[in-house]
């Protein structure tokens, strides 16, 4: 694997602390840094077929990310007729016409630092912050949060209010993964480092966490994380809500469930047909 140009300087400013903040060599590290996120050209993520997850982070770009705030001072921003203040390091990003991405108005805000790939539609209001990857021809719809550092794959729908959690610290923390052609229905909920392969469907108002058993109604298995590996959707898996009963103590007196995701079946031609009305809205 070969070492970014960037690395080191950028582990050495974050390892300075406060020092950094007076370096002005720190600063253009760190623009570099953010010039080259919101390219495609470094990801806090990345593909590795060698690693247990198939996922590697790269911890040194979360570094520089985090270095970015260190640096930052409050200022006051303006986008037409709205103001804001925040750290100047991140201001919202911009787009022109040859980019490719669709930012229809209404409210939404890209985070500079993050990654929108050609094809890319968003649906107002929507954010997407420092760090996240989405690629190409993806949906971001209403309401929709990409978290920071998130890595969204080809093809995918964010539905209206999906959440898709973000995370800094941790450094070596894995974040979100969502890989291609994977449909996420209205009001998910997607967070500590889940990675859901690509082809899976979750319906609506499906919530995954690190500490959410999954069961597998097609193959008769529960699906957790471990402590090396977060929770795994497998690839093509339909999701759905489901709950499973308490069967002990006050839980089992009460009747109480409590909330489980089930896969019911795994993705064929019928579930691809629910999905190709996404192609007539772009």
């Amino acid at each position: 694997m070969n070492t970014h140009p960037l690395q080191a300087s950028i582990e050495r400013y974050f390892a300075a602390g406060a020092a950094a903040a007076n370096d002005p060599a720190a600063h253009e590290a760190f623009l570099a840094l953010r010039t080259a996120l919101e390219a495609g050209e470094i990801r806090s993520a990345s593909p590795d077929a060698t690693a247990p997850t198939g996922w590697r982070v790269n911890a040194w770009v979360k570094q520089g990310i985090l270095l970015g705030f260190r640096l930052g001072t409050l200022d006051a921003q303006a986008s037409g007729s709205l103001s804001f203040v925040d750290k100047h390091t991140y201001p919202a990003r911009y787009f022109t016409p040859d980019q490719g991405v669709r930012i229809v108005p209404g409210g939404s805000s890209v985070r500079a630092g993050a990654y929108l790939a050609k094809g890319v539609v968003c649906m107002p209001p929507m954010y997407v912050n420092v760090g996240a990857y989405i690629d190409e021809g993806t949906m971001v719809d209403s309401h929709a949060l990409v978290g920071s550092c998130a890595q969204i794959g080809k093809r995918v729908h964010l539905s209206a209010a999906a959440q898709v959690g973000g995370v800094l610290e941790p450094i070596n923390a894995s974040p979100v993964v969502i890989e291609d052609d994977v449909m996420v229905g209205g009001n998910c909920g997607i967070y500590e480092g889940a990675i859901v392969r690509k082809g899976a469907v979750l319906a609506s108002g499906t919530i995954l966490t690190r500490g959410t058993p999954v069961y597998d109604l097609v193959h008769g298995t529960v699906i957790k994380a471990t402590a090396e590996t977060p929770l795994i959707i497998p690839e093509n898996a339909v999701v759905v809500p489901g709950s499973r009963a308490v069967t002990r103590g006050k839980g089992q007196e009460w009747g109480l469930s409590l909330y489980a995701p089930v896969i019911v079946k795994y993705r064929d031609e019928k579930t691809d047909l629910s999905t190709t009305l996404e192609d007539l809205l772009r």
